[in-house]
Formats: structure tokens, C-alpha cells, sequence
């Protein structure tokens, strides 16, 4: 596949990274993959990207050249594994022309500016973010706002259940919608009326399903959901097709197979987001994501 960006003007995603808490290696995690989450969606060839885990660099390293010289990064919340690898983001953090936006809208109105001054500075990381030649720029919002970008693009978000917050997304183009909807915790009851608003007749729903059913009793109040709990909203709501992501670091291949078997049989067109895939909207029911290449 080339490194250059898509030349139609269909909705398409990819998953860069999948997982959640932390990045786990190994031949265990060769086919969902180990990197923690960001996403690449491309409304025609206008991009937007959806959280800085360690997924990013692999983002970076795909497209090398490739990338717009302004990029909008749009975080679901500020939590490590959705913010560790914008460091790492080569080429584009070390070059002087290019400019990445940071959009954070889980801290009322805050930028992410000060909490990854914080983070990115001696004695948790030996530099500044301001040692890097990129430029970066802060931009806060209250979540349930429609964000207006410079070029007339508009993306919609809504707060969700989440230690600290976290916002979901909603993209409309070409005549799809997808929405991102993690990191969340289901609520009782379920589904939530706002929230079934927000992702109604969606051609593709990616949602937080970390935790199985026996886990989840033990983790209640962690910020986090399960497949079930995705289906039942995706068939309250008039959801088309169903994307799992931030996958539990302690579920291998082998059981996140079993896991897409038993979701599929509930919801054909289910299955959990594989890094590195990509998927476009509304034709996913027709065709399995398609897996890139890895890259050494």
C-alpha cells in the first residue's frame, strides 16, 4: 500500500493502535498488535487523528513524507496510554514547517497544553516539548461542542463516562458517519439516551470493549465497557457495523478470537479493530478490514 494519503472522497479509518493501559509484545499480540490507541480518519484526503498512544509512531513511520503539513489531533482524554507517543511522532515533530494542532476536550475548556508540559518535562521525561522544531499548538474545548476547523470542516463530540472525562467523535462525509466512542464506562441503565442520539445510524461504531463480562465485576468504576454492551447500543441505536478497540493487554490473539467468534454471532458485522487496518465506512460489512504490511 502506498504511503500516500487516500485520493478518494469516501470516509475511511485506520488503526494504528488498539490497545489500552499499556503496550504488551510479543507473538502473542501478532494479529490485533500491542501498540495503545490512535487512529487515522480520513474525511476524502483531509485528515484528522485521533489520540497520540504509542500507535502514533507507527502512524509517523507509515506515512513519513506523506502528511499535510497542519494536522489536527484530536485527544479523547490526556490518560498515558493516549498520549505517549507524541514525542514520538518522526518525522513530523522534528520538522520545523510542519504544525500539529492538539484539540482536548474533557477538561472544561482547558487545552492539553499544561498537563503535557507536565508530563513532558524533567523528572518524568529528560525534555520540554518545546526542544522539538514542530510547532504545537493548543486548542481547548468543552465537550458536546461541534468543532469548526479553518477549512469549514466540522466534527461532533460528546462527553462520555470516564475517570477525569473523555470525549467521543462523530464524523459525517460523503454521506457515512463514524463515530469514536472511547474511552467509556457502560451506565445503568443502558444504553444512554444522549449517547444513542449521538451515534444513531452510524455505518461504523468504534467502542471501548476492554473488559469481558466475568472481568468487568471487578473492574466496575475503571472507565471501561465490554462488546456486549457495544452490540447493545450499536442495535438500540441503528448502528450498521461495530469496531472494538482498546483491547485489555492481558487478552491474547487466541482470546480475542474466541471473543470476535461470540460477537459475530450476535452482530455479523462486529468484529475488534486489528492495528494497523484500515476500514472504509460503510463498506465494511461487505469486506474484512484490510491489514497493512508491517514495518521493521
Amino acid at each position: 500500500m502506498s504511503n500516500s494519503p487516500c485520493t478518494d472522497d469516501g470516509l475511511t479509518l485506520r488503526f494504528w493502535g488498539v490497545r489500552g493501559s499499556t503496550p504488551v509484545s510479543g507473538p502473542d499480540y501478532a494479529e490485533f498488535g500491542g501498540s495503545t490507541p490512535c487512529m487515522e480518519v480520513r474525511c476524502g484526503q483531509r485528515l484528522f487523528l485521533i489520540d497520540a498512544g504509542s500507535g502514533l509512531y507507527h502512524c509517523g513511520q507509515h506515512h513519513r513524507t506523506g502528511l499535510p503539513k497542519a494536522i489536527d489531533l484530536l485527544f479523547s482524554h490526556l490518560h498515558l496510554d493516549h498520549t505517549g507517543g507524541l514525542p514520538f511522532f518522526k518525522p513530523a515533530v522534528l520538522d520545523p514547517e510542519q504544525v500539529i494542532n492538539t484539540w482536548c476536550g474533557n477538561l472544561d475548556g482547558q487545552s492539553a497544553e499544561a498537563a503535557l508540559g507536565t508530563l513532558y518535562a524533567p523528572p518524568l521525561f529528560p525534555v520540554t516539548l518545546d526542544i522539538l522544531p514542530c510547532t504545537l499548538r493548543h486548542h481547548g474545548f468543552k465537550a458536546g461542542q461541534t468543532l469548526t476547523f479553518g477549512d469549514g470542516a466540522q466534527v461532533d463530540t460528546i462527553l462520555l463516562n470516564h475517570p477525569q472525562g473523555s470525549v467521543g467523535y462523530r464524523f459525517d462525509h460523503a454521506g457515512k458517519r463514524l463515530c469514536i466512542i472511547s474511552d467509556i464506562e457502560h451506565t445503568d441503565p443502558w444504553p444512554d439516551e444522549e449517547l444513542m442520539r449521538f451515534v444513531e445510524g452510524a455505518d461504523l461504531m468504534v467502542y471501548d470493549g476492554m473488559f469481558t463480562d466475568c472481568e468487568y465485576p471487578t473492574c466496575r468504576g475503571w472507565g471501561h465497557s465490554t462488546w456486549q454492551k457495544g452490540v447493545e447500543l450499536a442495535r438500540a441505536a441503528g448502528v450498521k457495523a461495530l469496531a472494538i478497540i482498546h483491547l485489555h493487554p492481558g487478552h491474547t490473539d487466541t482470546v480475542l478470537r474466541a471473543m470476535e467468534a461470540d460477537m459475530q454471532a450476535e452482530m455479523p458485522t462486529a468484529f475488534i479493530a486489528r492495528e494497523r487496518s484500515s476500514v472504509a465506512v460503510g463498506a465494511q460489512a461487505a469486506r474484512r478490514p484490510v491489514t497493512l504490511a508491517r514495518i521493521a
